[in-house]
């Protein structure tokens, strides 16, 4: 063989190696699989009387349940402070479903300085539209989520508040249940 051969020869048997070690390892990874849903992120809501209105999401729906969005898992927690008075509460995710770039998410108060709230089930929606998100809360013609008499899993209000510019954004997974 001529050194021109050689080298041709060297350099296919180099790249089918690596090809074939690639090719091993992908196989022996198992592929992730993305999870069914979620909502994720903290912002700020605008009021131009100077409220300061911040919501946190951090619910899942793993993709094994995919068929039960009543399995979602995670909290969710907001505050609502104007002149140093209001109050803030945690709740315990019991449903999550989203649509598109839209989620509806509940859960049980589990901790709050608002009297009479804990063990009160409160629904939040979710317009995820980049960095102008929108948010609506089941208790926003009540006025407080104390207020709220047995609301039902994965119930929220129309998302009509808007999120302050540069506050914070919140990210929705759609769902994709199998019909």
């Amino acid at each position: 063989m001529n050194h021109r051969t050689k080298i041709v020869v060297l350099g296919s048997a180099l790249l089918l190696g690596v090809t074939t070690a690639s090719a091993a390892t992908a196989s022996d990874e198992s592929p992730r699989q993305r999870e069914a849903a979620a909502l994720t992120g903290t912002a700020k809501l605008y009021r131009s009387a100077g409220d300061d209105i911040t919501f946190s999401f951090d619910a899942h729906l793993a993709a094994k349940d995919n068929a039960d969005p009543m399995k979602a898992t995670g909290t969710f927690e907001w505050s609502h402070y104007l002149n140093g008075e209001g109050a803030r509460a945690q709740a315990e995710v019991d449903c999550l479903v989203t649509g598109g770039k839209v989620a509806v998410v509940s859960g049980v108060i589990t901790d709050s300085d608002l009297p009479g709230a804990e063990g009160k089930r409160v629904g939040i929606t979710v317009h995820d539209l980049g960095r102008r998100d929108r948010l609506g809360y089941s208790w926003a013609s009540t006025g407080s989520p104390v207020e709220t008499k047995e609301l039902p899993r994965c119930v929220g209000s129309a998302p009509f508040e808007k999120v302050r510019k540069g506050t914070g954004d919140f990210t929705v997974v759609p769902w994709r249940p199998d019909f």
